[in-house]
């Protein structure tokens, strides 16, 4: 199979009532455990790699690898970019055939944010590859203390608006009390707010930090126009454990093979999330 441009397949699953689950992933074994658990489920899904990923293998160097998995499947899938930090990190995505890209600028003062992702779209357009953009930020969750470790501001709907219609983004990232890490408790999504988005904005919207969300929250955040759903601290978690406890205990000291352990554990919390998006037997 080819990847497919992601806007393909978020405003398919926005029109159907599900949502497009977005894996963080960052070598050949995690990317054919996403392809293989998203084929045997029927599941449209993103194999997405960001900046962090990139210290392992260059973005062409790892789309290459990618292709090379996908070949081997049949099933609705594409290569996104995720949380790019920079226009030269666009461009060599772009360059190596990314068919989704995102430029986060969400920190940066609004008319920078605007200028740098609009600019993002037009490199985008003539490869036929989707463009992510990010307004209000997201942030994250400090593993170790449970608090907010960076910036943390919701999307406003009025700013959302102008910036759809000036970047031209074919999919939007929101800010709505959801954060990226590992939530210490329940978080307190505002769908007062996901509900004032979803009527300002005429492109798909999405959810990151998805991991950790109550079943009942993604539901109705999907409902509410959420069609992209990112999934990365509960497959770094599992990973993580997984190993720990081999190595802990003294078993599979053999490197190669507590790696086949740790990452053939992903593959549940793949199919939970491809189930819980509703994204099965949509292929």
């Amino acid at each position: 199979m080819k990847f497919l441009p992601a806007s393909r397949l978020v405003r398919n699953a926005a029109e159907n009532g599900y949502a497009v689950p977005s894996f963080c992933m960052w070598n050949a074994e995690t990317v054919d455990t996403v392809l293989r658990v998203a084929s045997d489920c029927r599941a449209p899904v993103l194999v997405m790699i960001g900046p962090d990923e990139f210290g392992l293998l260059a973005p062409a160097q790892m789309a290459a690898v990618a292709r090379t998995v996908a070949a081997k499947y049949d099933v609705p899938a594409g290569l996104h970019l995720d949380h790019g930090d920079s226009l030269s990190l666009v461009e060599q995505c772009l360059e190596a055939d990314y068919t989704s890209v995102m430029l986060d600028f969400s920190t940066r003062p609004y008319a920078e944010n605007v200028a740098a992702v609009r600019r993002v779209v037009e490199l985008a357009r003539p490869k036929g590859a989707s463009v992510e953009g990010e307004i209000g930020a997201i942030g994250e969750i400090d593993e170790v203390t449970g608090e907010g470790s960076s910036v943390f501001s919701l999307t406003d709907p009025d700013e959302a608006k102008a910036y759809v219609q000036e970047t031209g983004v074919d999919m939007l990232a929101v800010a709505i009390g959801n954060a990226h890490g590992n939530y210490p408790t329940r978080p307190q999504l505002d769908f007062e707010l996901l509900a004032k988005l979803q009527e300002a904005v005429d492109v798909p919207l999405v959810l990151h930090g998805g991991s950790g969300t109550p079943e009942e929250d993604l539901r109705k955040a999907i409902s509410l126009g959420v069609a992209k759903v990112n999934v990365a601290s509960e497959l770094i978690r599992v990973v993580r454990e997984t190993l720990l406890e081999r190595w802990g205990a003294g078993e599979l000291l053999w490197t190669p093979l507590a790696l086949a352990d740790a990452t053939q554990a992903m593959a549940p919390v793949v199919e939970k999330w491809i189930r819980r998006t509703g994204a099965a037997g949509k292929a």
